[in-house]
């Protein structure tokens, strides 16, 4: 058998087994506390089917009464969530553009900017929304399109797919190649390359971090060119390589490390995919040995025969 004890006006919550009253009011009655109690200076138990205030039994249809006033609600976190996702799907909101800061919607909905913040997380869970540090919360855009094919050129495959392309340059080095990268180039190990390292953009957002590596000895004043123009194919025409095709790519799904992370403003540990390529001229000499990590939700990569 189980019983309730609850303040006056307090609707039942749970049922666990019965626990005994240890005070009492002023007039010697139980001081009713939220949860279960054996009734001990009353001759029977009551079950969940009465509820007792201020010492009275209240029927059944009362108690309903006042669970029905207690039963959950949805949360304001979630309400808020609700809301913005409509302003976004009816068209107040389009692909790319940035919503109202935290405080401006802690104004609109009169809460505090904590409950707007879990809002904006549940977006961003579901896609809906994308969140830049230091610029704020964006309406996430569907994935670029970037194919992947005999001649691949950033700008272009961008512009085709109707996105405004923009590279940062991150840092150009000349360093002693490593195994791997002079396999690919066919240099002599250690000879010195140079290290284009950027951030590529669509539209403002960051998709995809990459590193070009090219032979120095055969592609001489590749540094400064690339440090004049961040553009790979002006870089390579500069030094006379006036058309290069792609030889191979070999794809892989990595996760994010830190640094990757913080450049394409994405958590540490999310997915990314990662392209191995090598660009040779028209002898079918290598010229550019590359490694490109694109953001896994920002493209969508096709290969094309």
């Amino acid at each position: 058998m189980y019983g309730c004890a609850v303040g006056p006006g307090s609707a039942l919550i749970e049922k666990t087994r019965q626990t005994p009253v240890d005070r009492f009011d002023r007039q010697g009655h139980p001081a009713f506390a939220l949860g279960l109690f054996h009734i001990d200076n009353f001759s029977e138990y009551y079950t969940t089917r009465h509820i007792i205030t201020d010492s009275t039994i209240l029927d059944s249809g009362v108690f309903e009464s006042l669970v029905e006033h207690d039963r959950p609600r949805t949360p304001v976190w979630r309400a808020i969530a609700s809301a913005l996702l409509g302003d976004i799907t009816e068209g107040r909101y389009g692909p790319g553009d940035k919503l109202p800061t935290e405080a401006t919607l802690a104004a609109r909905f009169g809460v505090n900017r904590h409950t707007v913040r879990h809002a904006l997380s549940d977006l961003v869970k579901a896609g809906f929304v994308r969140t830049r540090r230091g610029s704020g919360a964006f309406v996430a855009a569907a994935p670029a399109t970037y194919p992947i094919g005999q001649r691949v050129r950033f700008h272009e495959n961008l512009l085709a797919a109707g996105r405004i392309p923009r590279k940062r340059v991150l840092q150009i080095e000349i360093r002693a190649g490593t195994m791997g990268e002079a396999d690919a180039l066919r240099i002599v190990a250690g000879k010195n390359v140079c290290a284009y390292h950027g951030l590529s953009l669509a539209d403002g957002l960051p998709v995809a971090v990459f590193e070009s590596v090219f032979p120095l000895e055969r592609l001489e004043g590749i540094d400064g060119a690339l440090g004049e123009t961040s553009s790979v194919t002006d870089a390579l025409r500069r030094v006379g390589i006036l058309d290069y095709t792609r030889a191979a790519t070999r794809l892989t799904a990595v996760l994010a490390d830190a640094t990757q992370a913080l450049h394409l403003q994405v958590r540490e540990g999310d997915p990314l995919l990662r392209t191995t390529s090598v660009n040779i001229d028209g002898a079918g000499v290598p010229v550019e040995y590359g490694r490109t990590w694109f953001s896994g939700d920002r493209v969508t990569l096709t290969f094309e025969a």
